[in-house]
């Protein structure tokens, strides 16, 4: 009765039937190589390092999204993020498990939520993902990661003030061996490096970055 009353549009288009319909699946901007070596950025040629990340510490090994974050996508995370449809979990899952190869790592972990944030929605959207990624890839789910405090927002920031709003955000828990941190999308690469500084710290041997998407910058 409720989706009779209220149906269901999907979130890229507005068309009614589900939450993200076929058509607007099929043309997500899938990433496509050739790729930055080291951040996973689009690239003319395959390079070690790009514009993006030449000159930049970067604590993980490697960096690899599935999707593009343009507005089609954007509006797919929105959805997923803050308005708790949960499910969206499993179709970026999919995704990335049909964009990426699965990673030579030991276990998987995610960025861990700011505790107001989690309690707001529900649900932890990188959480959600990784497990679902574990179930595809056969791989664990570590809760390897914790907040230090609260997760002041990087939204709107440029890469500079990014970098500073999470040095020291997040503390390792004991890790060992190869380590893969799943995240919805990465943006400037800042979040992602902080946490695999304190995977490192906490003694993981490598970190690898994986996310569903991923911003690409304006050369």
């Amino acid at each position: 009765m409720l989706q009779l009353l209220l149906p269901q549009r999907c979130l890229a288009c507005g068309r009614t039937g589900s939450q993200v319909c076929s058509a607007c699946l099929r043309a997500l901007p899938r990433l496509k190589p050739p790729f930055c070596e080291r951040c996973g950025a689009p690239t003319a040629w395959p390079v070690r390092r790009c514009a993006e990340c030449s000159g930049r510490r970067l604590a993980f090994t490697s960096a690899r999204g599935a999707v593009a974050y343009d507005v089609r996508v954007r509006a797919i995370v929105a959805g997923w993020k803050e308005r708790g449809l949960r499910r969206l979990a499993e179709l970026a899952a999919d995704v990335v498990a049909e964009q990426l190869l699965r990673p030579a790592v030991d276990a998987l972990t995610f960025v861990p939520p700011d505790r107001n944030r989690r309690l707001e929605r529900g649900h932890h959207p990188a959480e959600r993902l990784a497990r679902e990624l574990g179930e595809r890839w056969e791989l664990p789910v570590l809760e390897a990661l914790r907040r230090t405090g609260a997760a002041p927002r990087q939204r709107g920031l440029d890469v500079a003030a990014r970098r500073r709003n999470v040095r020291g955000a997040f503390a390792g828990r004991k890790a060992s061996g190869r380590i893969c941190l799943v995240d919805d999308v990465y943006t400037s690469g800042s979040t992602a490096s902080a946490a695999s500084s304190a995977l490192r710290a906490g003694g993981a041997r490598s970190v690898e970055v994986v996310t569903f998407a991923r911003t690409l910058r304006l050369r």
